[in-house]
Protein backbone atom coordinates (compact mmCIF):
# COMPACT_ATOMS: atom_id res chain seq x y z
CA UNK A 1 0.00 0.00 0.00
CA UNK A 2 2.72 2.52 0.92
CA UNK A 3 4.30 1.66 -2.63
CA UNK A 4 1.12 2.58 -4.37
CA UNK A 5 0.89 5.58 -2.35
CA UNK A 6 4.41 6.78 -3.15
CA UNK A 7 3.91 5.95 -6.87
CA UNK A 8 0.80 8.24 -7.43
CA UNK A 9 2.44 11.52 -7.26
CA UNK A 10 4.35 10.02 -9.85
CA UNK A 11 1.85 8.44 -11.97
CA UNK A 12 -0.68 11.69 -12.06
CA UNK A 13 1.01 14.72 -13.79
CA UNK A 14 1.58 11.82 -17.01
CA UNK A 15 -2.12 10.83 -16.42
CA UNK A 16 -2.84 14.60 -17.18
CA UNK A 17 -0.50 14.49 -20.54
CA UNK A 18 -2.16 11.45 -21.41
CA UNK A 19 -5.52 13.57 -21.43
CA UNK A 20 -4.06 16.74 -22.82
CA UNK A 21 -2.54 14.64 -25.82
CA UNK A 22 -5.84 12.57 -26.27
CA UNK A 23 -8.37 16.02 -26.54
CA UNK A 24 -5.53 18.02 -28.69
CA UNK A 25 -4.99 15.19 -31.21
CA UNK A 26 -8.47 14.24 -31.12
CA UNK A 27 -9.64 18.00 -31.87
CA UNK A 28 -6.58 18.10 -34.97
CA UNK A 29 -7.50 14.54 -36.35
CA UNK A 30 -11.11 15.87 -36.77
CA UNK A 31 -10.31 18.57 -38.30
CA UNK A 32 -8.25 16.08 -41.01
CA UNK A 33 -10.77 14.11 -40.94
CA UNK A 34 -13.70 16.70 -42.42
CA UNK A 35 -11.09 18.18 -44.38
CA UNK A 36 -9.68 14.87 -45.93
CA UNK A 37 -13.36 13.58 -46.13
CA UNK A 38 -15.04 16.25 -48.05
CA UNK A 39 -11.83 16.67 -50.16
CA UNK A 40 -12.69 12.99 -51.57
CA UNK A 41 -16.07 14.01 -52.49
CA UNK A 42 -15.08 16.82 -53.84
CA UNK A 43 -15.81 17.50 -57.90
CA UNK A 44 -11.99 19.00 -58.20
CA UNK A 45 -9.74 15.80 -59.42
CA UNK A 46 -6.68 17.27 -58.20
CA UNK A 47 -8.01 17.43 -54.80
CA UNK A 48 -9.71 13.92 -54.80
CA UNK A 49 -6.04 12.88 -55.52
CA UNK A 50 -4.53 14.92 -52.83
CA UNK A 51 -6.50 13.62 -50.20
CA UNK A 52 -5.99 10.55 -51.06
CA UNK A 53 -2.36 10.41 -51.34
CA UNK A 54 -2.54 12.41 -47.73
CA UNK A 55 -4.74 9.20 -46.82
CA UNK A 56 -2.90 6.40 -47.95
CA UNK A 57 0.94 8.30 -46.94
CA UNK A 58 -0.51 8.03 -42.97
CA UNK A 59 -2.79 4.87 -43.07
CA UNK A 60 0.34 3.11 -44.78
CA UNK A 61 3.41 4.01 -42.98
CA UNK A 62 4.30 3.61 -39.31
CA UNK A 63 3.32 6.04 -36.30
CA UNK A 64 6.31 5.07 -34.98
CA UNK A 65 8.05 6.35 -38.07
CA UNK A 66 5.60 9.23 -38.62
CA UNK A 67 6.61 10.72 -35.09
CA UNK A 68 10.65 10.10 -35.50
CA UNK A 69 9.99 12.08 -38.40
CA UNK A 70 8.15 14.86 -36.85
CA UNK A 71 10.88 15.12 -33.97
CA UNK A 72 14.22 14.62 -35.53
CA UNK A 73 14.02 14.82 -38.98
CA UNK A 74 11.50 18.11 -39.72
CA UNK A 75 14.46 20.13 -37.54
CA UNK A 76 16.74 18.99 -40.62
CA UNK A 77 14.36 21.36 -42.57
CA UNK A 78 14.15 23.90 -40.47
CA UNK A 79 10.72 22.82 -38.01
CA UNK A 80 11.56 22.09 -34.58
CA UNK A 81 8.69 20.57 -32.75
CA UNK A 82 8.38 19.94 -29.29
CA UNK A 83 7.75 17.05 -28.32
CA UNK A 84 4.26 17.95 -27.08
CA UNK A 85 4.16 19.21 -30.42
CA UNK A 86 5.19 16.56 -32.53
CA UNK A 87 2.83 13.90 -30.71
CA UNK A 88 0.15 15.89 -31.06
CA UNK A 89 0.50 16.44 -35.05
CA UNK A 90 1.32 12.89 -35.47
CA UNK A 91 -2.20 11.72 -33.32
CA UNK A 92 -3.56 14.32 -35.13
CA UNK A 93 -2.73 13.32 -38.72
CA UNK A 94 -2.43 9.30 -38.68
CA UNK A 95 -5.85 9.53 -36.77
CA UNK A 96 -7.66 11.80 -39.22
CA UNK A 97 -6.18 10.12 -41.97
CA UNK A 98 -8.34 6.87 -40.86
CA UNK A 99 -11.25 9.10 -39.68
CA UNK A 100 -11.59 10.59 -42.69
CA UNK A 101 -13.25 7.72 -44.21
CA UNK A 102 -15.68 7.93 -41.84
CA UNK A 103 -16.64 11.52 -42.98
CA UNK A 104 -16.76 10.29 -46.59
CA UNK A 105 -19.04 7.13 -45.77
CA UNK A 106 -21.43 9.10 -43.63
CA UNK A 107 -21.83 11.14 -46.28
CA UNK A 108 -22.19 8.42 -49.02
CA UNK A 109 -24.39 6.81 -46.64
CA UNK A 110 -27.20 9.38 -47.04
CA UNK A 111 -30.20 8.98 -49.21
CA UNK A 112 -29.54 10.44 -53.02
CA UNK A 113 -32.97 11.79 -52.48
CA UNK A 114 -31.81 14.20 -49.78
CA UNK A 115 -28.92 15.79 -52.72
CA UNK A 116 -31.31 15.90 -55.34
CA UNK A 117 -34.05 17.68 -52.81
CA UNK A 118 -31.38 20.40 -51.89
CA UNK A 119 -30.80 21.14 -55.57
CA UNK A 120 -34.49 21.52 -55.74
CA UNK A 121 -34.94 23.69 -53.43
CA UNK A 122 -31.84 25.68 -55.08
CA UNK A 123 -30.01 25.68 -51.14
CA UNK A 124 -25.92 26.66 -51.82
CA UNK A 125 -23.51 24.18 -51.07
CA UNK A 126 -23.01 25.78 -47.21
CA UNK A 127 -26.65 25.78 -46.59
CA UNK A 128 -26.67 22.21 -48.17
CA UNK A 129 -24.15 20.61 -45.63
CA UNK A 130 -25.15 23.10 -43.00
CA UNK A 131 -29.10 22.17 -43.03
CA UNK A 132 -29.55 18.93 -44.25
CA UNK A 133 -26.58 16.91 -45.02
CA UNK A 134 -24.28 17.44 -42.12
CA UNK A 135 -27.60 17.07 -39.28
CA UNK A 136 -28.57 13.39 -40.85
CA UNK A 137 -24.56 12.28 -41.61
CA UNK A 138 -23.38 13.08 -37.89
CA UNK A 139 -25.32 10.82 -36.16
CA UNK A 140 -23.71 8.05 -38.39
CA UNK A 141 -20.02 9.46 -38.23
CA UNK A 142 -20.19 9.17 -34.16
CA UNK A 143 -19.87 5.35 -33.09
CA UNK A 144 -16.92 4.96 -35.61
CA UNK A 145 -15.70 8.30 -33.92
CA UNK A 146 -15.69 7.28 -30.64
CA UNK A 147 -13.58 3.97 -31.35
CA UNK A 148 -10.94 6.34 -33.42
CA UNK A 149 -10.61 8.74 -30.32
CA UNK A 150 -9.93 5.81 -27.78
CA UNK A 151 -7.29 4.25 -30.27
CA UNK A 152 -5.89 7.89 -29.94
CA UNK A 153 -5.80 7.74 -26.05
CA UNK A 154 -4.24 4.14 -26.45
CA UNK A 155 -1.66 5.46 -29.41
CA UNK A 156 -0.29 8.42 -26.57
CA UNK A 157 1.89 5.49 -25.32
CA UNK A 158 4.12 5.86 -28.90
CA UNK A 159 5.44 9.22 -27.51
CA UNK A 160 7.31 7.73 -24.53
CA UNK A 161 9.76 7.24 -27.29
CA UNK A 162 10.64 10.73 -27.57
CA UNK A 163 10.91 11.26 -23.69
CA UNK A 164 7.76 12.47 -23.63
CA UNK A 165 6.32 11.65 -19.64
CA UNK A 166 3.00 10.46 -20.28
CA UNK A 167 2.21 7.58 -18.03
CA UNK A 168 3.58 4.92 -20.06
CA UNK A 169 6.87 6.57 -19.74
CA UNK A 170 6.30 7.35 -16.19
CA UNK A 171 5.58 3.78 -15.45
CA UNK A 172 8.78 2.55 -17.34
CA UNK A 173 10.84 5.44 -14.73
CA UNK A 174 9.35 3.64 -12.05
CA UNK A 175 10.37 -0.03 -12.79
CA UNK A 176 13.82 1.22 -14.03
CA UNK A 177 14.54 2.83 -10.58
CA UNK A 178 12.36 0.53 -8.05
CA UNK A 179 12.72 -3.28 -10.58
CA UNK A 180 9.08 -3.58 -9.48
CA UNK A 181 7.24 -4.17 -12.52
CA UNK A 182 3.90 -5.05 -11.17
CA UNK A 183 2.44 -2.44 -9.42
CA UNK A 184 3.35 0.52 -12.33
CA UNK A 185 2.16 -1.39 -15.14
CA UNK A 186 -0.83 -2.46 -13.54
CA UNK A 187 -1.93 0.68 -11.99
CA UNK A 188 -1.45 2.55 -15.97
CA UNK A 189 -3.71 -0.70 -17.05
CA UNK A 190 -6.26 0.43 -15.00
CA UNK A 191 -6.11 3.93 -15.97
CA UNK A 192 -5.99 3.49 -19.60
CA UNK A 193 -9.58 1.49 -19.52
CA UNK A 194 -10.65 4.15 -16.57
CA UNK A 195 -10.13 6.80 -19.21
CA UNK A 196 -11.20 4.89 -21.61
CA UNK A 197 -14.23 4.29 -20.23
CA UNK A 198 -15.13 7.75 -19.91
CA UNK A 199 -14.32 8.76 -23.03
CA UNK A 200 -16.83 6.29 -24.54
CA UNK A 201 -19.36 7.58 -22.09
CA UNK A 202 -18.98 11.37 -23.59
CA UNK A 203 -19.41 10.32 -26.69
CA UNK A 204 -22.78 8.23 -26.12
CA UNK A 205 -23.81 11.37 -24.39
CA UNK A 206 -22.93 13.32 -28.17
CA UNK A 207 -24.55 10.58 -29.63
CA UNK A 208 -27.51 10.36 -27.79
CA UNK A 209 -28.16 14.56 -28.29
CA UNK A 210 -27.50 13.95 -31.76
CA UNK A 211 -29.55 10.89 -32.57
CA UNK A 212 -32.92 12.00 -34.00
CA UNK A 213 -35.81 11.63 -31.53
CA UNK A 214 -37.68 9.22 -33.29
CA UNK A 215 -35.14 6.50 -34.05
CA UNK A 216 -35.60 3.28 -32.37
CA UNK A 217 -33.58 1.71 -30.05
CA UNK A 218 -33.22 -2.39 -30.29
Amino acid sequence: MAGSIEFLPVILPGVVLTVQLTVCGTLLALVMAFAIGFARLSNFTWLRVTARLFMEFFRGTSMVVQLFWAYFVLPLFGLSLTPFEAGVLVLGLNSGAYMSEIVRGGMLALPLEQFEACIALNLSRWHRLKCVLLPQALPLMIPPFSNSAIEILKSTSVVSLISLSEITFRAQTVRAQTGDSVLPFVTILFIYLGLALMLSRIMRLVEHRLRPTSSVRM
